[in-house]
C-alpha cells in the first residue's frame, strides 16, 4: 500500500478537518460552521491554487509517482509533466479522472494505491486540500473499473427491469466498491431520456424513453450511489436524449421547444435534484429554444445559470462534460472554453485537451478582470463543500483491507446476477420455442458479433454465451461472425448450423439491409430454430423477422449475457419490459412493440 506518514495525516487534520467531518445531513448551524471553515481555507489559497481547484484532469499511469515509461512519455507529450504527482504539484488540481486507456484501473489494489498516492501529493501542497477522484462508471456499456469489481446492468437494462429498488441497490453496491478504491465521484447516472432510436451516443446508457419512468430510476440510482458516500452526477444537462449527432465528434442540435424540454428532458434532472444530487454534468449540445445564441449548453449562461441554478434551484456542483470533445471546441477554441464555462455557471472544468492552455487562460482572465476572484471562490466553495460532505478531508486514504472487504464480494456478484435476471426481455417466441430444453435442443451453435468487452470481462461475448450454455448442460459450438459478416463467413455459419438443434445469434445494432440481417436470414432459411439476442440496442428485433425467438439484453457485459442464457434455458423467467418503443422496420412512424411490451413463459 502507498505508505502514508503520521505527519501527513496530522497535516491533513490541521485544515480544520474537525468542522469538515460532518455527515451529509448537517444541521443549518453545522453547515454555517462548515462554510466558515471552508471560506477560511479559500482565503488562504493563492490565485494559482484557486485556478487549479476548478480543474479535473486525466493522467497516464498506474501509479502517482512511478508510472511505466510509456505513460511518462504520454504525460510529457500531452501534459508536459512526467507523473500525476508532478501534475498536481504544478497545477494545484482539484480532481483527477480515471480512464482505462490511461492505465489507471488495472486492479483494485493498484487503484487504491494510485488514489492514496494522489491524495498524499495533494495534502503536501500549501493549502493541503485532498483531491476529488472521479470516473465514468455507469455500468452496462460504460464502465472503467472492470473485474474483479462487480459489474451491473446498464441504465436501459435497469429500465427494462423496472425496479427502483434494484436500481438503488445497484447504485449502492457500485458506489461502495468505487469508494473502497478511492474514487469518490461517479459520473452516473445518465439522466437523458432516449426518445431517438438513432441516437449514436446515448442509446442504452439511458433508462428509457418515458420521462416519468426515467425520473424514478434516476432518483433511485442517485440515492443508491450517495448512500455509499460517493458523489453521483446526473448527465448530460439539459438532456442529450434526442440527438442524431455524437457530441464527441460534432455539435448536436436539439430542436425541442421549451414546452417539449419541460415535458421530456427536465423531469429526470428535477428528480435528481429532489433526490439530493451532488453534481450535474453539462452537455455539449445546442438547444436554441433554451438559448437562442446557439452556444453549447456547457458555455450557456441562460441554460446553466438561468435554468439550472435559478429555475430548478440547484446549488450543487456543476461539472462540464470532457472539454476535449469536439462539441465544445468548435465555436470558440480551447483558450476561451474554460473561461466561458465559468462565466456560464460551471464549477469543475473536466479534462481539457491542453491543461496548460486552459489553466493559463483562466488565470489570465482573472488577472485581466474578465473573471473576478470572487467568482472563482463561489465555485471553489461548492467543490470544497462536496469534499467535506464526502468526508475526504477527514479520511482521504483507503486501504487494501477495505478493498478486500468490499470489491467484487460473493454477495455483490450474486446481487448483480439477480438484478440482471430481472432485466432480460423476451420480445418474440414463435410456437413457444423458448425456454429451450437441453433434452430436445442439446446441440447449440453460437454465432454473432464480438464488440470490445468492457474492462476485464470473461472474454468476447460469443465465448461468454457458449460457456453459459455449456454450464447449463447444452453442447455449444462457437463461431464469431462479427458485426459485418462477409458472404464467406455467412456461408461458413450456414454450414456450421447443419445438424444443430438450435442457433443462438448475438446481434449488435442491426440496420436494414445489413450483413448481420443477411446472416440471420440465411441461417433461418436452413430450417434450424434461430434465437437472436440483441446485445446493445433493443431496436434490432424490428430487422430480424426471420428469427424464431428474440431476447433483448441491452448490453454485452458478462452479467447480462449469462442472465439472458438462464432465461433462454428456462432457469429464470423473462421479466423485462421494453423501456423504449420499437418502430417497424418498413414504417418508422408505426410502433411494432410499445413501451412496456415483453412476453412471459
Amino acid at each position: 500500500m502507498h505508505h502514508i506518514s503520521r505527519r501527513t495525516l496530522l497535516a491533513a487534520a490541521t485544515t480544520g478537518a474537525a468542522a469538515l467531518s460532518l455527515p451529509g445531513t448537517a444541521t443549518a448551524q453545522a453547515a454555517t460552521d462548515r462554510d466558515r471553515t471552508l471560506k477560511k481555507i479559500i482565503s488562504g489559497m493563492s490565485l494559482e491554487e484557486k485556478v487549479g481547484q476548478l480543474f479535473v484532469m486525466r493522467v497516464y499511469g498506474h501509479s502517482a509517482t512511478a508510472p511505466d515509461q510509456a505513460d511518462i512519455d504520454a504525460n510529457l507529450k500531452e501534459i508536459g509533466v512526467r507523473t500525476a504527482a508532478e501534475m498536481i504539484a504544478k497545477y494545484k488540481l482539484g480532481g483527477i479522472i480515471y480512464f482505462a486507456w490511461a492505465h489507471n484501473v488495472r486492479d483494485p489494489h493498484q487503484i487504491a494505491d494510485l488514489s492514496n498516492g494522489i491524495q498524499q501529493v495533494g495534502l503536501q501542497q500549501p493549502s493541503r486540500i485532498p483531491l476529488l477522484i472521479s470516473t465514468d462508471q455507469e455500468h452496462g456499456i460504460v464502465a472503467r473499473v472492470g473485474k474483479p469489481a462487480t459489474l451491473f446492468p446498464g441504465a436501459m437494462a435497469l429500465g427494462a427491469g423496472g425496479s427502483r429498488s434494484d436500481a438503488r441497490k445497484a447504485g449502492q453496491i457500485a458506489g461502495a466498491e468505487l469508494r473502497a478504491v478511492g474514487i469518490r465521484q461517479d459520473y452516473a447516472p445518465d439522466a437523458d431520456v432516449n426518445v431517438n432510436p438513432a441516437n449514436p451516443v446515448i442509446g442504452v446508457r439511458s433508462f428509457g424513453a418515458d420521462p416519468q419512468s426515467v425520473a424514478g430510476m434516476v432518483a433511485a440510482q442517485v440515492k443508491g450511489y450517495q448512500s455509499a458516500h460517493i458523489a453521483s452526477t446526473a448527465k448530460h444537462f439539459p438532456g442529450h436524449g434526442d440527438t442524431a449527432t455524437d457530441s464527441h465528434t460534432g455539435i448536436p442540435y436539439i430542436t425541442h421547444t421549451r414546452e417539449q424540454w419541460e415535458q421530456l428532458d427536465a423531469p429526470s434532472f428535477k428528480a435528481a435534484i429532489a433526490a439530493g444530487i451532488d453534481s450535474i454534468m453539462t452537455a455539449h449540445i445546442v438547444v436554441p429554444a433554451l438559448d437562442p445564441s446557439e452556444d453549447p449548453a456547457t458555455l450557456s449562461h441562460p441554460i446553466l445559470t438561468g435554468i439550472l441554478r435559478e429555475q430548478l434551484g440547484y446549488d450543487g456542483v456543476v461539472v462540464t462534460d470532457s472539454l476535449g470533445m469536439e462539441g465544445v471546441r468548435t465555436k470558440y477554441g480551447d483558450e476561451r472554453v474554460p473561461v466561458l464555462a465559468l462565466k456560464a455557471g460551471v464549477d469543475q472544468l473536466l479534462n481539457p485537451p491542453s491543461l496548460d492552455v486552459s489553466w493559463n487562460a483562466v488565470l489570465k482572465a482573472v488577472q485581466d478582470g474578465e473573471l473576478t476572484e470572487a467568482r472563482l471562490d463561489e465555485s471553489i466553495l461548492r467543490v470544497l463543500r462536496l469534499k467535506a460532505k464526502l468526508g475526504i478531508f477527514k479520511e482521504p486514504y483507503v486501504s487494501h483491507k477495505g478493498v478486500d472487504r468490499t470489491v467484487g464480494t460473493a454477495a455483490h456478484l450474486a446481487a448483480a446476477d439477480r438484478i440482471a435476471e430481472r432485466t432480460t426481455t423476451l420480445l418474440v417466441n414463435k410456437e413457444g420455442l423458448l425456454p429451450l430444453s437441453r433434452r430436445t435442443h442439446k446441440n447449440v451453435l453460437v454465432l454473432g458479433a464480438n464488440p470490445a468487452s468492457p474492462s476485464l470481462s470473461d472474454g468476447p461475448p460469443t465465448t461468454v454465451l457458449g460457456a453459459a450454455l455449456t454450464e447449463l448442460g447444452f453442447s455449444a459450438t462457437v463461431l464469431a461472425t462479427g458485426t459485418a459478416p462477409s458472404q464467406a463467413t455467412i456461408a461458413q455459419a450456414v454450414a456450421a448450423a447443419a445438424g444443430k438443434d438450435a442457433v443462438l445469434i448475438g446481434t449488435y445494432n442491426v440496420t436494414k439491409g445489413s450483413a448481420q440481417q443477411a446472416l440471420v436470414d440465411a441461417v433461418a432459411a436452413t430450417g434450424v430454430p434461430v434465437v437472436t439476442l440483441s446485445m446493445r440496442n433493443p431496436y434490432d428485433v424490428a430487422q430480424l423477422s426471420s428469427s424464431d425467438a428474440h431476447l433483448a439484453a441491452y448490453s454485452w457485459i458478462d452479467v447480462e449475457l449469462r442472465a439472458a442464457v438462464r432465461v433462454l434455458a428456462g432457469r429464470a423467467e423473462p421479466q423485462g419490459r421494453l423501456p423504449v418503443p420499437v418502430q417497424k422496420a418498413d414504417d418508422p412512424t408505426q410502433v411494432l412493440y410499445p413501451i412496456g411490451y415483453g412476453l412471459s413463459y
